[in-house]
């Protein structure tokens, strides 16, 4: 296959050179770039001296074309103008931002404050959660990859809320993230100076992927819901720990919980449900594309708290994207994915 990668100097985009550099199926890997031409890309970044010593491409819609698979690694707003053009053209296209996510123009620019993609483009759009939307992933011209948060959120709560184990009226999400998450330009959040040793909230009430989380869940749960969701920064480079918090159902045990997760998920090799809180963390999924899950009941207060647990830049990026492709192309969704994670 021929891949191109658009926005290969973001973090995303990286981690999709580190994955599809040992995917066994791709034979070219091609970078482009709309301001960096000719930059020799080993240049940039030297830990892929003699694995990347390509340079940066001009983006040229007939080079693009030509290729199998084109995956787009650029901030929100760039990728709406810049796929349109290719839908039918020839490449499956996969993006890994939140342009094509949210089916309700509108929607988009009241949270993202940018103007949204094509009415036409949005509609052939399909949300590329693997796990969920396989079906249609394996038809999709144009794959929107889901948020970072949305991936932790989604993946713990749609199984409990399918089969109706837990209230959709009020679901607490209290999700906090590593510095990854907020891209590789320089801001005086994510300064060491001021990120390292601290922990914070931020986008009160107010973050983008609120209306992505509530569209999903009326997707694949079948219910509507209006949930409060909060973020946090804190200082570690990758991952994301989501935690959820949920009244349960009358009836509803823990066995239950558990059980529901686990026939949900038993088919599928990128999720992990885990029986001890003990064993679920970021440093369990770190550089690879698993989703940890967790459920626990407290039968004093009738709730659940349900986590899931990514690393940010693979499950919640680059790794689930790949896992989309894989899915299109009918390979095995572990192809070039198969890494144990970090830990340490």
């Amino acid at each position: 296959m021929k891949v191109g990668i658009i926005g290969a100097t973001g973090y995303g985009g990286l981690e999709l050179i580190r994955f599809l550099y040992n995917h066994k199926e791709v034979e070219n890997l091609t970078l482009f770039t709309s301001s960096e031409e000719g930059t020799v890309f080993s240049a940039k970044f030297p830990h892929l001296i003699d694995i990347n010593d390509q340079p940066l491409q001009k983006i040229d819609y007939d080079v693009l074309s030509e290729f199998d698979v084109v995956f787009a690694s650029t901030p929100s707003g760039v990728s709406s103008s810049l796929f349109p053009p290719l839908i039918d053209k020839g490449p499956k296209l996969i993006d890994l931002s939140g342009d094509f996510r949210l089916k309700d123009v509108e929607s988009y620019k009241q949270w993202y404050k940018k103007e949204p993609a094509p009415q036409e483009a949005i509609d052939v759009s399909i949300y590329g959660l693997t796990e969920w939307n396989e079906a249609a992933i394996k038809e999709a011209k144009l794959i929107a990859n889901p948020g970072c948060y949305p991936t932790a959120v989604l993946l713990s709560l749609l199984p409990l809320l399918k089969e109706k184990l837990i209230d959709p009226s009020f679901l607490v999400i209290d999700a906090k993230s590593g510095i990854s998450g907020a891209g590789n330009k320089p801001s005086q959040t994510t300064h060491f100076s001021e990120a390292n040793e601290a922990f914070s909230i931020y986008k009160i009430n107010e973050h983008q992927h609120i209306p992505e989380i509530e569209q999903a869940i009326s997707m694949f749960a079948g219910v509507e819901t209006k949930i409060s969701f909060n973020t946090h920064l804190v200082p570690m480079i990758r991952g994301i720990l989501a935690t959820s918090y949920a009244q349960v159902m009358p009836g509803v045990t823990q066995a239950d919980l558990i059980h529901c997760l686990k026939e949900t998920y038993k088919n599928h090799p990128f999720v992990r449900v885990i029986d001890d809180a003990g064993s679920i963390g970021t440093n369990r999924v770190k550089g690879s594309n698993y989703c940890d899950v967790y459920a626990k009941l407290d039968e004093r207060t009738g709730r659940a708290t349900i986590i899931g647990v990514i690393d940010n830049l693979v499950k919640g990026a680059a790794g689930q994207a790949i896992q989309n492709m894989n899915v299109q192309l009918n390979l095995p969704q572990t192809t070039g994915l198969q890494v144990v994670p970090l830990f340490i």
